[in-house]
């Protein structure tokens, strides 16, 4: 009987090593180390295909004589997520989605598998029966599919020779740590565990042409559990977040091989699933009856996506002597530079006032063309003096107090029109070329702080 061959694997990246090592090489990190059986079996079957069965064998091919081809895509009928896969979903490609528990990873899976129409779709789960997935479908939709199959399976090789038969079109795995494979003797969710399955799956996606989803955990850190080389085996990354205790929800993309990895997508959760949020500004701009202050209205971007969101300020004076400075959705950072920009520039003396920063919807900003509502709110809010709900605005600020042209402004411009806005505030380099009397909206270009407080506070 031979002997069996382990090896030591690193929880965290997925490192491995002849012995067990304190600390990571590769990630740094310390005691992630786990011995795991590596021994493979000769007898057992290593691809998705059966023993008939026969692997098509590359050559090389100079790059003049490949024919260049457009991806075919699948339109899955969530225009949502047909937007943050980049247009729809690419024949061969492997998706990994990732969230907290309960958020929703699984919902909007099945939500796809039922409302697909035309394809045939298998939606294997090892971590619910068929019955509590009934019980589901019958929550989310009335007429369900009946191209939509339900095979509750965690091992590969049981896995493949249901899809020999099948044929099926599109394959979702709910999740990617509850797979095990005959290849490796170690337990589901183990770092060799997950990688081997997913080279399984990706051998299978390349192979056939059958586009892949997989529902993955995520680690208290918020990062997909499993090795890290486990999204750089896939070609779509997604990331499902939002609050459980409040009802939108985000699907990020992180990386995308065939489309942008900036886009957005928000959902509503609902009692009958999830609905599609198409003008996500309804949820990001809050109804309010009277101007207050402290509150200002940025056009920005996600994506290709203008946006019309709202900033909330909250500036008090400091009660124990050391004031504090909290952003929720913005960089603290960066918050703090354009408070020193106020103080240098402008004469407000901030220091020794607390200051609140709040993006409302629950989003994470990163878009430089926010700069300046985030100063309008928070000297709104120390001024207490309200800015009217009819103006936003769009720009970058730089150290010396100016006023930076931010990327296409059109758009932007273009998304304040379309929901009632009656004056945006931009840098007045972004005047040059841009046609005025196309828009209802009255453009104000500005160059330095000064003049849109005045133009703002008076």
């Amino acid at each position: 009987m031979a002997k069996t061959k382990t090896a030591y694997f690193c929880q965290n990246c997925g490192h491995e090593s002849a012995k067990w090592l304190g600390k990571c090489p590769s990630c740094n990190e310390w005691n992630t180390f786990v011995e795991e059986i590596v021994e493979k079996s000769s007898a057992a079957i290593p691809t998705w295909k059966s023993e008939s069965g026969s692997r098509k064998l590359s050559k090389p091919n100079k790059v003049d004589d490949i024919k260049s081809s457009t991806e075919r895509r699948i339109l899955t009928g969530d225009k949502e997520l047909d937007r943050v896969l980049g247009g729809g979903l690419v024949e061969g490609s492997i998706v990994l989605i990732g969230g907290e528990p309960g958020i929703g990873k699984s919902t909007l899976m099945l939500q796809l598998a039922l409302n697909l129409k035309g394809k045939k779709l298998l939606y294997i789960s090892g971590e619910e029966s068929e019955q509590q997935i009934k019980m589901r479908a019958e929550r989310i939709t009335e007429n369900a599919s009946s191209d939509c199959y339900i095979l509750t399976e965690t091992s590969t090789q049981n896995i493949f020779k249901q899809i020999e038969i099948l044929q099926p079109e599109i394959l979702v795995v709910d999740s990617i740590q509850t797979l095990h494979s005959s290849q490796i003797d170690s337990t589901p969710g183990s770092v060799s565990q997950v990688r081997e399955c997913t080279a399984e799956l990706l051998r299978f996606a390349k192979e056939t042409g059958v586009p892949v989803f997989l529902i993955g955990h995520i680690t208290k850190d918020g990062a997909i559990a499993g090795p890290k080389i486990l999204e750089h085996m896939v070609d779509t990354v997604l990331q499902f977040e939002g609050d459980r205790h409040h009802v939108y929800r985000i699907l990020r993309s992180i990386k995308n091989r065939f489309g942008s990895a900036a886009e957005l997508g928000i959902y509503e959760m609902q009692g009958t699933g999830l609905r599609e949020v198409s003008n996500p500004s309804e949820i990001l701009l809050s109804q309010r009856d009277e101007e207050l202050s402290g509150i200002a209205i940025a056009a920005m971007l996600e994506g290709v996506r203008p946006m019309l969101i709202e900033t909330q300020a909250l500036v008090s004076p400091a009660a124990y002597g050391n004031p504090q400075r909290s952003a929720t959705g913005f960089d603290t950072k960066r918050m703090n530079m354009l408070l020193a920009v106020l103080e240098k520039r402008c004469g407000f003396k901030l220091s020794a006032h607390d200051v609140f920063l709040n993006i409302a919807g629950g989003l994470r900003v990163e878009d430089p063309a926010i700069d300046l509502a985030v100063l309008v709110a928070i000297i709104s809010s120390h001024q207490d003096i309200a800015v009217s709900t009819k103006n936003c605005f769009a720009a970058e600020v730089g150290l010396s107090g100016e006023i930076r042209a931010v990327n296409r402004i059109e758009q932007r411009i273009v998304e304040a029109d379309k929901l009632g806005f009656e004056m945006i505030y931009i840098s007045k380099y972004n005047l040059k070329g841009l046609d005025l009397t196309k828009y209802n909206i009255e453009i104000k270009g500005v160059g330095k702080i000064e003049e849109v407080f005045e133009l703002v506070f008076g």
